[in-house]
């Protein structure tokens, strides 16, 4: 057998940058969601109410979105590897030294304002930058993957965060998120590559007649804001940015974040809750890169409408699944939320990229900029909610009727590009 006929067909080296992205992704999910399984221990410890913690994941949930066009941006110009890896490090600090705190501010501090820094630098503008600049084929199933690494940092990382603080204390678990996150960074440096010309190759399925990725200059605030200038002067964005705060106030804000206490209120163990919400993320991995394929396949619009509509219905009817025991209703909207929580991602990452084209990640930055600050309203929404009333039962009703809203949005969205309209307007 000659040499010619052994040649061995080297993976796209796109693959090894999704990868490499996929453990960060897994990472930074698992770090942000963390804080959901220590607001017990906080409270019986310091004596902190629900709402003054929640105040804490509220500041994390808002930097998360409000840093992510900025760092979208910041890619642009210093680099995936370089942002990437600063994150990391941050999140590593503002984990570690919550084990020395003593009051409340501290906490707003570390996981509030360094913790919400670094994952948010690793948000899911990330996952837009990476399939912007490496993918031409496959785009939607690769968001999919990517976004589901999101899901997978959950089920991860949840059940060992909360048996460690369950076990042996919070302080633990903080440390155990600090030096995982400290692990990531060398990987981070040796394989993720910024853009293909970097190792001498295009995005993967390019054929040549693609629009070259144009040079950026200037500081990264001021390209950041310029492309939100733009974006909103279409009512594309402000459609896009309402239905996906909806979102992230029916999924991070609310069932990521008060889902364990909401249990716990019923008699739940923690460590069962924790390992309910984990599921949630086994089954998200599902249905998001199912999700993936579709916007391969359907219109994102239709798509958004359906996955609103059917969140919203499964909210109505939460508050009387809660039980001391897991009964198979219970199960079942494990499963159906699992598999709807952020399968709304790859149509709504394909849609800013129709629409906006290059500057997409940017706008993506943006929507999910909004993503968050629902998030954070519905964070200390519930928590005032469960102080002042003693139930999160409203929370639940009020998010499911503001789904029905977001389906309503997504369904008047367009989908022309929009180039043109936004350099003459």
């Amino acid at each position: 057998m000659t040499q010619t006929q052994i040649r061995v067909r080297r993976p796209h080296w796109a693959w090894f940058v999704a990868g490499v992205a996929f453990v960060a992704l897994v990472g930074a999910a698992g770090f942000r969601a963390a804080p959901s399984v220590l607001i017990d221990p906080l409270h019986r410890e310091f004596g902190w109410s629900t709402a003054t913690i929640s105040t804490a994941v509220s500041i994390n949930l808002l930097l998360y979105g409000l840093i992510s066009p900025f760092a979208a941006a910041l890619m642009e110009r210093l680099g995936m590897r370089r942002v990437v890896s600063g994150a990391l490090v941050l999140v590593a600090a503002g984990s570690g030294l919550t084990i020395f705190m003593n009051s409340s501010w501290q906490l707003l501090l570390l996981w509030g304002v360094l913790v919400g820094v670094g994952t948010g630098a690793m948000a899911l503008t990330f996952v837009a930058t990476v399939t912007s600049r490496w993918f031409v084929r496959h785009q939607g199933l690769v968001s999919g993957v990517l976004t589901a690494a999101g899901a997978a940092g959950q089920l991860v990382f949840l059940p060992v965060v909360a048996q460690l603080a369950t076990h042996s204390g919070w302080r633990t678990a903080s440390l155990a998120i600090s030096f995982t996150a400290l692990a990531v960074v060398p990987l981070v440096l040796i394989a993720l590559r910024d853009k293909p010309s970097d190792v001498g190759t295009t995005a993967y399925g390019a054929t040549g007649n693609e629009d070259p990725i144009p040079a950026t200059s200037g500081r990264t605030a001021t390209r950041a804001l310029q492309v939100l200038g733009q974006a909103s002067r279409t009512g594309t964005f402000w459609l896009l940015a309402g239905g996906f705060a909806i979102c992230g106030a029916s999924t991070n804000g609310l069932i990521g974040t008060h889902f364990v206490p909401a249990a716990h209120d019923h008699g739940m163990p923690t460590t069962t809750a924790a390992g309910l919400l984990a599921l949630v993320g086994l089954f998200d991995v599902i249905g998001t890169i199912a999700s993936g394929w579709l916007t391969d396949k359907i219109d994102p619009r239709y798509l958004l409408g359906a996955y609103y509509t059917l969140r919203g219905a499964s909210l109505l009817i939460l508050p009387q699944l809660f039980a001391a025991t897991t009964e198979p209703p219970m199960w079942a909207f494990i499963v159906f939320y699992g598999l709807d929580w952020v399968a709304t991602v790859p149509p709504t990452v394909a849609l800013c990229r129709r629409v906006y084209g290059h500057d997409g990640p940017i706008v993506f930055g943006w929507v999910f900029a909004s993503h968050q600050v629902g998030a954070a309203l519905a964070a200390v929404g519930a928590g005032l909610t469960r102080d002042h009333h003693g139930s999160y039962d409203p929370a639940w009703y009020v998010a499911g009727g503001l789904c029905a809203i977001a389906a309503f949005m997504s369904l008047r969205i367009t989908s022309q590009r929009l180039d043109k309209a936004r350099t003459t307007s």
